[in-house]
């Protein structure tokens, strides 16, 4: 039996909650201090959230019968050219920080995803969050 794909407010509604799991984990560093556990913690929920705040988007182009998209690059793009996003080159880097952020990569790239995701991409996805509020009318 062949699984239905997500609707984009479904998309929507768990990128929503790994969101707000992502802004639990910046609360508790934020008055605790970062340890290596909760910096492993931070770094896999910034990735599931980036990662279906992309599925959410996916979703909602699909929903107005738009072509798959080959990458996440393009998503962001068009998200970006339809203001579902306002700062298309956070989001892009935030691609390449992803990229990046490999095991192979030194402890002092680490440091700098970390300081990205508490600094800049946890804005990043707020405003997300915002706009396609406004844009599903939710």
């Amino acid at each position: 039996m062949k699984t239905q794909p997500l609707s984009c407010e479904q998309c929507f509604g768990n990128f929503q909650e790994s969101l707000t799991e992502l802004q639990e984990v910046i609360e508790e560093i934020n008055l605790k201090g970062i340890s290596q556990k909760n910096e492993q913690h931070l770094h896999r929920s910034f990735e599931l959230t980036h990662e279906l705040a992309l599925n959410a988007m996916t979703a909602f182009f699909k929903q107005q019968g738009r072509p798959s998209y080959s990458g996440s690059r393009d998503i962001t793009l068009d998200a970006f050219n339809e203001e579902l996003i306002d700062d298309g080159k956070g989001w892009l880097d935030m691609i390449i920080c992803r990229i990046k952020a490999t095991p192979v990569y030194t402890e002092d790239v680490q440091n700098k995803v970390t300081q990205n995701i508490l600094k800049n991409y946890i804005h990043l996805f707020e405003n997300f969050e915002k706009k396609m509020n406004m844009t599903l009318n939710l």
